[in-house]
């Protein structure tokens, strides 16, 4: 939105803004927030930064905590929520040295930029989120050493004249669509803020799944939108009264959410991934990057799908690849090539298993990293035994389907692959291994934390066993 600092002091000073809001994610992918006076932003601000303790974050040690932030002038907006007038920038985070600091998400994902240029392939990564979730009109739940629950209502399954039968959702036309107007002010709002959208509509999953698709963007830009997406849904939906989340499973027997990717990459200004010649229309260097997915997709899973609930969604038969191999329009397939983006320019690739649950800036990081790798060790994925597969893998037999490599059940499978496969992520100095090592200790103990619990459904089966 500004191009540089007289631009924003002159907005601030025209539309009476009172405050400015610092936003950022943490290492786990959380949206966090500091906010300063208006009058404070200054050049002081660009210049040393706003000091701020990286220990509670997961940036830094704790006898070490000390950072700052630094603002990004170009995602300057005004925020639509806040009662008194505010303008709010996505920032990075510095050694109060003044250096980027090593474990910050958009800076680890600006250096696989860096290193995707380094290596000469291209000189931008091009994505596409399709962003999906759930909106509710009230959730409770609670855990206590005693009891645990949680309960879900929607006014889609209510008997009202307009309800969804289960599964029916794709689609859904108003009145059946209940969240048509809000995903409506969603957009709205989200275009006003920059963020341009494709379009959204009702997904399959009753009640209330959504789903918010932006144009193709580059890769900062496309993970800044994720995370104003998430930020905009929760707003949106508490100013309605209701609920948004964007965990993958909420409740059994439904279509879970996901966080497609669809990527490509450019050199000059020309897709690389395009060659009409191609399966899928897809060059060498796009069949070599999938080859590199496929290939490290249990270790990028780490990062794409980092909690326990995420591996609830990959259950056969609701679209969630459970198999490791790639087709065209196939969505049962881990990388799917889209049939409908035909033209030079938007040729390109879906990766299917990512949730909203990940801190989007590493989980596109180590995508991209991932696929760097094919391209660079030429992994053809076909001689590497992924396909493709242009069938309905659930339609074949078990011992067929048993020949396909997996993805990981658990997210404990997709951290032990992290820590045996992470070479491809410290290329260039991308991923520090230190943020690796403390990224599996903390997802492992939230593992652990799930498997010491009963769950409800065990009373049920072995109560009165």
């Amino acid at each position: 939105m500004f191009a540089n600092l007289s631009e924003v002091q002159e907005f601030l000073e025209k539309e009476n803004i009172a405050f400015v809001g610092l936003i950022y994610t943490d290492l786990w992918g959380k949206l966090r927030q500091l906010t300063i006076p208006a009058a404070r932003f200054t050049s002081e601000i660009l210049s040393h930064g706003v000091g701020f303790d990286g220990f509670a974050v997961g940036f830094r040690p704790v006898e070490a905590g000390d950072m700052v932030l630094k603002p990004d002038l170009s995602t300057g907006f005004r925020n639509p929520f806040t009662k008194m007038p505010m303008v709010n920038f996505i920032c990075e985070s510095y050694e109060v040295s003044g250096c980027p600091a090593p474990h910050d998400p958009r800076g680890i994902a600006r250096k696989a930029e860096a290193y995707l240029v380094e290596t000469g392939i291209a000189d931008e990564s091009i994505w596409g989120p399709e962003l999906e979730f759930w909106v509710f009109d009230e959730v409770t739940f609670q855990n206590h050493r005693t009891y645990a629950f949680y309960h879900v209502r929607s006014v889609e399954l209510e008997q009202n004249g307009f309800f969804l039968s289960h599964e029916d959702g794709y689609h859904a036309a108003p009145p059946n669509d209940s969240l048509h107007d809000f995903r409506n002010e969603v957009c709205a709002k989200l275009h006003g803020m920059g963020v341009p959208i494709k379009y959204h509509h009702h997904e399959v999953g009753v009640p209330g799944q959504c789903e918010i698709e932006t144009q193709l963007l580059g890769m900062i830009q496309a993970a800044d939108a994720v995370t104003l997406i998430k930020y905009v849904v929760k707003e949106a939906a508490k100013e309605r009264g209701k609920t948004a989340t964007f965990i993958p499973k909420p409740f059994p027997e439904t279509a879970g959410t996901a966080l497609h990717f669809h990527q490509l990459l450019r050199k000059k200004g020309r897709n690389v991934f395009y060659d009409p010649s191609g399966y899928g229309n897809l060059s060498k260097i796009g069949r070599y990057y999938i080859g590199g997915l496929l290939s490290h997709c249990a270790s990028v899973m780490a990062f794409t799908n980092p909690s326990t609930i995420s591996y609830l969604r990959f259950d056969p038969g609701y679209e969630a690849p459970i198999c490791r191999f790639f087709s065209i329009s196939n969505r049962s397939a881990t990388v799917r090539i889209p049939a409908y983006a035909t033209r030079p320019d938007e040729v390109r690739l879906e990766f299917r298993p990512p949730d909203a649950t990940c801190n989007v800036y590493l989980a596109m990081a180590a995508q991209l990293m991932a696929g760097l790798d094919g391209v660079l060790n030429e992994i053809d994925p076909t001689e590497a035994g992924f396909g493709p597969i242009d069938e309905n893998i659930f339609s074949w037999p078990p011992e067929k389907r048993a020949r396909l490599l997996s993805l990981p059940s658990s997210l404990k499978d997709a951290l032990k692959a992290l820590e045996e496969d992470h070479e491809y992520l410290i290329a260039g100095g991308v991923f520090p291994e230190t943020l690796l090592e403390q990224w599996i200790r903390q997802k492992m103990d939230e593992y652990y934390q799930i498997r010491r619990r009963p769950h409800p459904y065990e009373f049920e089966l072995y109560y009165n066993v």
